[in-house]
């Protein structure tokens, strides 16, 4: 490797994966235990992993990088364990409990179908601002626009003074139809620092936020202001850091949404790296498909804590207009990334004479028994051990001894021995159970969306993935599985691919008559095209700021529509180009062929009219980066063999072990067979193939 190195850090909730590329495309890989306390640590304890590898001290290799992209989980963190800033809400007088109420969807807001009927345990999540730190002002803007009523500064001063004594010191502003005429909250935010400081954090809805629904809006606003401090800290001392330690190239921070951000733009918009970690693996994946010739495929991260599973369609990740995070609903578009408590450190137990495995984990600390930090729970990983998938003295390339005694002694005295089996059938109910749950939700993923598994290809990755592929994609019916050659660190390499992104939104309702077999002639599409132009020209901007020249700038539209009194949009595409009637008819045709294909042919109902809500606008500035080099074997070991107990067959079988680097392209081993990299394991079940491409990527086949 020489001048010119691509970095892509992810911090997920056990291990901080880091990759790194070089111009010719030549790439390494590692991992670090991931240091919640200052997620900065685990980075660069990852980082100087690499650049021992390389020959070289830290500071030697990070002079030569040119880009590097972050996907970080402290803003997911900061909201999950309830470490955010102490926030104070301003709102429009009378709408104080909008945040509070949810539209009656906090009962419900992420719960796993199979608990929707459990009643007696629905709880509306605990509020990121309890009802005395939230504040009424009077003041009215109308849905066209118009000052109703002016604002009254008084009170706003007032509000502003009893949230500051009250040691706020983040403040969301949510005012009704701010996105109309955001005046009213651009004189709060000055208020607010005229009285709090410069140095408090404001967040405006007309500016984070711009869309219609007084919650969403509200809700979306109040998560980046509780977020946005600990994120604007933690990207200042990683930067600084970095700084610090020689680099001198870019540093971008991957966001939700599908692209990196600078880090200013990021603690900004924090409510946008909600997902980042997870979209980080799509986003690679995605440009992993366009060099494979791969257009419809599921991805899967299995990590220490979750299963996390998105889907690529036509070449495109499925985005979704509104998601679901910690109860709260968050109205910015987001790769659409679905989320199970199953993966290499979920909890196995015996709850009424019955076997289960996830949601809760064992994370980094003290993680599985047979990790020796203390852990006493039976896991999945411990389950890997037990069932000789996992090799305890070449776990990490060897860096880490794991105590296979000490995990069959926690299967057998927390499992085998209440439910009357043997050690091994224990383990072997552990695997079959987690590998069954993440086949399910792949199965809602893509056949509840009407589209067959059979279509695609699926992508495994994250530090237990490779592992668990076999099992889950059998039972899924794929016919192919990619194991990437940065599978040990996917999202880190979905950091380190991703162009820089920003999207404007705007809401403007407009409706058709019901009954019109013809509704594109109710549409207005000189007022469709000024909204589209006005959106273009911010998002330009704002990819020129970051430096993105114009032949590298590549804006796409859609808009978002539903059949009238609906309550839930699709997002839909719009062709580039001035809007005329033909374009019109064009997207709403598009919009009834989406449809159908989401809900059922025959389920569109033209007759009832149509409405578009939300307009949007995606800025994507293309950015210099590597492609994979053809790829040959590199290492010298001799494949050997050792007992695996093979859920397929039932039984212990003989299963060939062989190390990555000593894959040549075009060899197909049959299963059960082992892939060992210093940094993951690959499973390969009886009946299936494993063989290498040309660029070292694992597949794997029926």
């Amino acid at each position: 490797m020489e001048q010119g190195l691509y970095v892509g850090v992810d911090t997920g909730g056990t291990f901080t994966d880091v990759v790194v590329m070089d111009e010719a495309g030549a790439v390494l890989t590692n991992k670090a235990p991931t240091t919640p306390e200052a997620l900065e640590d685990g980075v660069f304890a990852a980082l100087t992993l690499i650049a021992d590898e390389r020959g070289e001290s830290l500071p030697e290799m990070l002079a030569k990088v040119t880009s590097f992209g972050h996907g970080t989980t402290q803003a997911t963190n900061a909201l999950i364990e309830r470490r955010g800033a102490r926030t104070g809400l301003i709102t429009t007088k009378g709408f104080g409990d909008t945040l509070l109420l949810q539209r009656l969807m906090g009962f419900t807001a992420g719960t796993p179908v199979e608990q929707l009927g459990e009643f007696s345990r629905r709880r509306y999540p605990d509020p990121l601002v309890p009802r005395s730190r939230i504040k009424e002002v009077l003041e009215r803007v109308d849905q066209a626009g118009d000052v109703v009523i002016d604002l009254d500064e008084t009170a706003v001063r007032t509000a502003v003074e009893e949230l500051a004594a009250d040691g706020v010191t983040a403040y969301a502003v949510a005012l009704l139809w701010s996105f109309r005429n955001p005046a009213h909250e651009r004189r709060i935010a000055e208020i607010v620092h005229e009285i709090a400081g410069d140095e408090v954090y404001v967040s405006l809805s007309s500016e984070v936020n711009p869309v219609l629904g007084e919650y969403e809006r509200t809700s979306t606003t109040v998560l980046n202001s509780y977020l946005g401090p600990s994120v604007e800290r933690y990207l200042e001392r990683m930067e600084r850091k970095l700084v610090e330690a020689g680099m001198t190239g870019r540093f971008s921070v991957l966001n939700s949404i599908g692209g990196v951000m600078s880090a200013r733009d990021a603690a900004d918009r924090a409510v946008l790296l909600l997902a980042s970690g997870p979209t980080g693996g799509v986003l690679g994946s995605q440009h992993l498909a366009e060099q494979l010739g791969h257009r419809n495929v599921i991805t899967s991260d299995m990590g220490g804590t979750s299963f996390d599973v998105g889907l690529i369609v036509d070449g495109r990740p499925v985005v979704a207009a509104v998601t679901e995070v910690a109860q709260y609903h968050v109205a910015a578009p987001m790769v659409s990334i679905t989320a199970i408590g199953a993966g290499g450190g979920s909890i196995a137990e015996v709850v009424a004479g019955e076997l289960r495995v996830g949601p809760a984990s064992a994370g980094a600390f003290p993680g599985p028994v047979c990790y020796r930090r203390g852990g006493t729970r039976a896991t999945v990983t411990d389950a890997d051990v037990v069932l000789g998938v996992i090799d305890p003295d070449t776990f990490l390339g060897g860096r880490m001894q794991l105590d296979k005694a000490a995990a069959e002694e926690a299967i057998a005295r927390q499992i085998a021995e209440p439910l009357g089996l043997s050690v091994v059938e224990a383990a072997a109910g552990i695997r079959h159970i987690v590998d069954s749950r993440m086949a399910d939700t792949l199965r809602e993923l893509s056949v509840g969306r009407g589209l067959d598994p059979r279509d695609f290809v699926l992508y495994a990755y994250g530090g237990a993935g490779p592992m668990h592929c076999a099992g889950f994609g059998a039972d899924l019916g794929v016919e192919k599985i990619v194991v990437p050659a940065t599978s040990m660190a996917h999202s880190a390499y979905g950091a380190l691919a991703a162009d820089i992104y920003h999207s404007a939104e705007r809401s403007y309702l407009t409706k058709t008559t019901p009954g019109n077999p013809a509704p594109w002639e109710d549409l207005d599409a000189g007022v469709l095209d000024r909204i589209f132009v006005e959106l273009e020209e911010s998002t330009r901007a704002q990819l020129a700021r970051d430096g993105v020249a114009v032949d590298d700038m590549v804006i796409e539209r859609s808009v978002d529509v539903r059949y009238r009194s609906q309550t839930h949009e699709l997002i839909t595409p719009v062709d580039s180009g001035p809007i005329d009637a033909a374009l019109v008819r064009s997207m709403i045709e598009r919009f009834e062929a989406a449809y159908e294909d989401t809900y059922g042919k025959g389920a569109g109902f033209r007759e009832a009219g149509i409405e578009l809500t939300t307009f949007r606008v995606s800025g994507i500035g293309r950015t210099p980066k590597p492609t994979f080099r053809e790829t040959s074997a590199t290492a010298g070991h001799e494949p050997h063999s050792r007992r695996i107990y093979d859920l397929a067959a039932g039984d212990w079988m003989d299963a060939v072990v062989v190390q990555w680097q000593a894959l040549e392209p075009g060899l197909q081993i049959p299963g059960p067979a082992v892939v060992e990299h210093p940094t993951t394991t690959v499973y390969t079940g009886h009946g299936q193939h494993v063989g290498i491409d040309d660029f070292g990527n694992l597949i794997i086949t029926a």
